[in-house]
């Protein structure tokens, strides 16, 4: 499969390049809105060519990774399934959920495929979790947290700590993760949120903290806490039950790394889990899903879901008010 690279980024130079090679796909051309940039990030990854023009990235390729920023992919998701693409876009989808339907929706009428990169849901770690609690390891869940706040490295922040008409924050862009991890392991949507958030001086104008708590259908409850400023917190999961509970720390990040403790009556237990490549998984399935085989590992309503809930974890931190999540009919 012939893709094209829509944004000479970090995240596909540090990722996404090596899992589309992987994956058997060969890439054509690179878009960047900066002439050398463009050019230059082409001759560096040994991509065929760089591109300022979206039409000329979309030309004889099958399908585009986009990694621009949050405002550019609704423009651009449309533009490459109008012509046909499959496409596979960076979390949040758009700057909305009502752009984010549109998207996904689109593509379901030309009849291509479209994936959310949700990485977390294909490392090892996430899915040994989500086997634990669907063979009712632990029992029924009542409670889930979700401990994601880190310290961005100077070389990713930018725009995503002063930039909201580019759709920086924590929130779009770490919450939105945190959403699509709840409910790929509970199986199940949010319904309403409570939350805070904060800007503690990284950035200016948007919210580098937040912490929130959700219902769940089933009764169980989430707390989440992200930040761009905590150097030392580390990162995690935790889902108590009836019968157990799962401790799993260092298992937020883009490595096949972190350690799973599986607590219960009898004592507690490590749990083993794949250490294969997060990126590779997630391009391989989109890729098979592009010839007919299975779906993505996140498709666009699985995209569509988690920016849902993190409109409504900004909505609640900006009222003060308990929010119900809407996803827009789907």
């Amino acid at each position: 499969m012939r893709w094209g690279l829509i944004g000479a980024s970090t995240i596909a130079a540090e990722h996404v390049i090596g899992a589309i090679r992987t994956s058997g796909g060969h890439i054509a051309s690179v878009l960047s809105a900066d002439p050398d940039r463009a050019r230059s990030y082409a001759a560096q990854h040994g991509i065929d060519q760089g591109v300022t023009d979206l039409d000329a990235a979309l030309d004889g390729v099958d399908a585009v990774y986009i990694s621009t920023t949050n405002e550019k992919h609704l423009p651009q998701a449309m533009a490459a399934i109008d012509a046909g693409k499959h496409v596979l876009c960076e979390k949040p989808l758009a700057m909305t959920v009502a752009d984010a339907i549109t998207m996904v929706t689109a593509a379901q009428e030309k009849g291509v495929t479209f994936g959310t990169n949700h990485h977390l849901r294909n490392a090892g770690t996430h899915l040994a979790i989500r086997e634990l609690i669907a063979s009712d390891r632990i029992g029924k869940v009542l409670s889930m947290r979700v401990f994601h706040a880190v310290h961005l490295p100077p070389h990713l922040q930018g725009w995503r700590i002063d930039n909201p008409g580019a759709g920086g924050g924590v929130i779009p862009d770490i919450t939105v993760h945190d959403a699509d991890t709840v409910r790929f392991h509970l199986g199940e949507d949010p319904l309403d949120v409570v939350a805070m958030k904060t800007a503690s001086g990284l950035g200016q104008g948007v919210e580098d903290s937040a912490m929130s708590v959700w219902s769940m259908p089933s009764g169980a409850m989430i707390h989440t806490h992200e930040s761009f400023t905590h150097r030392f917190a580390g990162s995690g999961v935790e889902v108590h039950g009836t019968e157990g509970s799962i401790v799993a720390r260092n298992v937020m990040t883009q490595q096949p790394v972190g350690e799973i403790t599986l607590r219960f009556d009898g004592g507690e237990q490590a749990v083993e889990y794949s250490d294969h490549s997060l990126y590779a998984r997630a391009v391989g399935l989109f890729s098979k899903a592009c010839a007919g085989d299975g779906r993505p590992s996140a498709d666009g309503v699985d995209g569509v879901k988690s920016l849902a809930v993190a409109a409504a974890v900004t909505k609640a931190a900006k009222t003060g008010q308990r929010t119900a999540v809407d996803y827009g009919g789907l």
